[in-house]
């Protein structure tokens, strides 16, 4: 077990949104509500997946909606709590621990708070190992296991409890609730008993997450370059290097879609790279042909400083570096590609693995 203090909160969120592929929403609201979460209630537990009891119950915890809506439209403060105490109810015993439901951006955050003010431990590890637009899109889905019922809960004092018959059905119901709460909600997945941890859980991301950002920092404070030393964290390959040239961002159906054109700059010169995106960056294309796709991480830094560059607030003008990262292998097997590869998305691309070498 380790403790969660309000000097560690940065770095964890900068490291989240690295690893949210773009997605996840921006960590800078998540980032000072679990600050004040901490100040106010002292420091939150975290323990392994090995170290969570036998009579445990785990719930995760995210909130839903386009990444944009967000950041405009904050949580009145209790949301998350008012769900976890109906994911309680629903099951009949209240979770003895919280869990990220995914480790990007500020879903990597959101359970913090409510962690601090209601003193239970924070599982170190998400669902995803990323992020990721769907709610069917988690490996206890991928694992066969049900994650019903869902509860939903908005800053009205409104609270939804879904009983699906399958994930898509979840994700249909609490994606048109989330819309109709005002685009987005906080949310708690199916509680998950200690027993499904194993097949549920991609372990230690928190850490990883923490250990990105910190990694950032420190080669800025040292005048190192902070876009490799979050490769060599990621273990990722480098992909690209240039100026955004324009961006085509629309919401619709509760998630940001587009594209952003990228056009080379130093090695790159004369080569363009165009990053589509469904609130995370889904496919990295050059002249045509896929280089990076979903699931593998497409992860998106400003050139000098290697702070993240969100889908969401892709901009024109901004200098990027693009890093490829590699997934959970359990989503790179034949029916991960089917629940979040190319196709899944409607891109008309293969998969490709991870390249080993810069591209």
């Amino acid at each position: 077990m380790r403790e969660l203090n309000v000097a560690d909160i940065v770095d964890l969120a900068r490291g989240a949104a690295i690893l949210g592929s773009g997605g996840g929403g921006n960590p800078y609201m998540g980032e000072l509500i679990a600050e004040r979460a901490i100040a106010d209630n002292g420091p939150v537990a975290v323990v392994d997946v090995a170290e969570v009891p036998a009579d445990a119950i785990v719930a995760p915890v995210a909130v839903m909606g386009a990444p944009t809506v967000f950041q405009e439209r904050l949580l009145a403060g209790d949301e998350i709590r008012r769900a976890i105490a109906a994911a309680g109810a629903a099951v009949g015993r209240p979770p003895t621990h919280l869990l990220a439901a995914e480790v990007g951006g500020v879903n990597a955050t959101m359970p913090i708070a409510p962690a601090a003010e209601l003193r239970l431990p924070l599982l170190d590890g998400d669902l995803m190992g990323r992020a990721f637009p769907e709610l069917p899109m988690l490996l206890p889905t991928l694992a066969g296991i049900r994650m019903s019922p869902t509860v939903l809960a908005d800053d009205k004092g409104n609270v939804v409890i879904l009983d699906t018959v399958s994930a898509d059905w979840s994700e249909r119901i609490a994606r048109a609730c989330a819309v109709a709460m005002g685009g987005t909600a906080a949310v708690v997945l199916a509680v998950l008993p200690a027993g499904e941890l194993s097949c549920a859980v991609t372990p230690g991301t928190l850490l990883l997450a923490q250990d990105v950002g910190r990694m950032v920092r420190m080669a800025r404070e040292n005048h190192a370059d902070p876009v490799e030393a979050a490769r060599r964290a990621l273990g990722g390959v480098n992909v690209f290097l240039g100026k955004v040239v324009d961006v085509d961002r629309r919401l619709t159906g509760g998630f940001i879609r587009g594209q952003a054109v990228v056009e080379g700059i130093g090695t790159k010169w004369g080569e363009t790279l165009v990053l589509t995106f469904q609130n995370e960056y889904l496919l990295a294309t050059r002249g045509g042909e896929p280089v990076v796709t979903t699931p593998n991480l497409i992860c998106v830094l400003e050139e000098e400083t290697g702070e993240p560059v969100p889908a969401d607030v892709m901009n024109y003008g901004l200098r990027i570096a693009v890093i490829g990262a590699p997934c959970d292998p359990r989503w790179s097997s034949p029916r991960g590609l089917e629940m979040v590869g190319p196709g899944y998305f409607g891109y008309d691309c293969p998969y490709v693995s991870l390249p080993t070498e810069p591209i």
